[in-house]
């Protein structure tokens, strides 16, 4: 995969429970390539004005360890439209690719709350750079149903970004404490966070988030609503969406796959607790 690369310096504070670059935080890595890259052209007068994350699709190859070296992001661009674009991404870590990724975002006119058509010389740039991507495979059509796990959270002011608003890479984050929270029988010892006092591990392979409207900082909660959609022997998929109480509105759906591992990270069968949720909270199939 040819295209921009940008090299991301690791943080301490990246690393999560089990010892290796938190899920969230490659999208970080993401983030902070797509803003060089756009800062690296013409058309750097987007950024922070004009553009707006549509759907990011993340796999995740295998864990990032901390290291002094940055780790690399290779950015390439997709198809190209009147007003969305489409970028791929792989990331590296001592020359082994550890991830790969796909987002679309849209030119957005933020004063008229409507997106915005490219202009010839901003189509330009993006055009000159764009390769075929192949796309990555579909995690199935299912939803968050009637039978799903709430999880009430609020925003912290340093989640908000240059717009003013929740930026997209939290919305992992969101999504990740209201999985961990999933137990169907509120004993706190199944819990995901507990797993690795078990022996287990659980990895994130793959997650996709569609953004559908704008979080704000506010007092009052959000909620996210989770629901399982099918189960394997050592894999399953989760669909959540974030959601507003208080304007009965849907903000952003995602989906997730995660394999349960042992300490060394191979694959295992699933807990008879990840079952027993399956059953609690299933999803719908769309």
């Amino acid at each position: 995969m040819s295209g921009y690369v940008s090299r991301v310096p690791l943080r301490w504070v990246d690393l999560d429970a089990q010892g290796h670059v938190n899920n969230a935080v490659i999208a970080d890595y993401l983030q902070e390539a797509r803003v060089g890259w756009l800062l690296s052209g013409p058309n750097a007068h987007l950024l922070g004005t004009s553009t707006m994350v549509v759907s990011h699709q993340v796999e995740y190859l295998g864990p990032v360890a901390f290291a002094v070296e940055p780790v690399e992001v290779v950015l390439s661009v997709g198809t190209v439209g009147a007003a969305r674009f489409t970028l791929g991404y792989a990331v590296f870590q001592d020359g082994r690719q550890l991830a790969r990724a796909r987002s679309v975002l849209c030119l957005y006119d933020y004063t008229a709350s409507r997106p915005r058509r490219m202009t010839g010389a901003e189509r330009s740039w993006f055009n000159a750079q764009t390769v075929d991507l192949e796309p990555l495979p579909s995690l199935g059509r299912w939803q968050v149903g009637e039978r799903a796990h709430a999880y009430d959270f609020g925003v912290r002011w340093s989640d908000l970004d240059p717009y003013g608003h929740v930026n997209n890479v939290r919305v992992f984050d969101f999504v990740a404490e209201a999985r961990i929270r999933m137990n169907p029988d509120d004993d706190t010892s199944t819990r995901m966070h507990a797993a690795a006092e078990q022996g287990q591990l659980w990895m994130v392979a793959r997650q996709d988030v569609d953004y559908l409207g704008q979080i704000a900082h506010r007092s009052e909660p959000y909620r996210v609503r989770s629901a399982i959609a099918r189960v394997g022997r050592t894999s399953v998929t989760i669909v959540a969406q974030v959601e507003d109480p208080l304007e009965d509105a849907v903000l952003t759906r995602t989906r997730t796959v995660l394999v349960c591992g042992d300490s060394a990270g191979r694959p295992v069968p699933l807990p008879a607790s990840m079952i027993a949720a399956a059953e609690r909270w299933p999803a719908d199939p769309v």
